[in-house]
């Protein structure tokens, strides 16, 4: 049985991961061809995305197969990874 825990426990921190990147992924497609940082659907696009993934992060600590820490830190590292691509799109243009 524990091992089965520990199982999900990495199943669920990479998917996790996964969502992540996917959101990174879908800003930088957004901030390379659609719109500006600035602009209101960027906005809502980052907003809904981050809540989504936060909502996650907490249904997998409520499950105990995320430790609190591990989600603050995986919302922590997009954040930094979402910023350094905000500041590089801003120096392009």
């Amino acid at each position: 049985m524990a091992n089965k825990k520990i199982d999900h426990r990495e199943e669920a921190i990479e998917l996790l991961k996964q969502d992540a990147k996917r959101i990174l992924q879908l800003i930088k497609v957004q901030m390379d061809n659609l719109t500006l940082p600035q602009c209101p659907a960027y906005e809502e696009v980052l907003d809904t995305q981050m809540y989504g993934l936060s909502r996650e992060i907490n249904f997998a600590t409520r499950l105990g197969l995320i430790e609190p820490e591990e989600g603050k830190k995986l919302i922590s590292t997009l954040e930094k990874e979402l910023s350094a691509l905000h500041e590089l799109s801003m120096s392009k243009k």
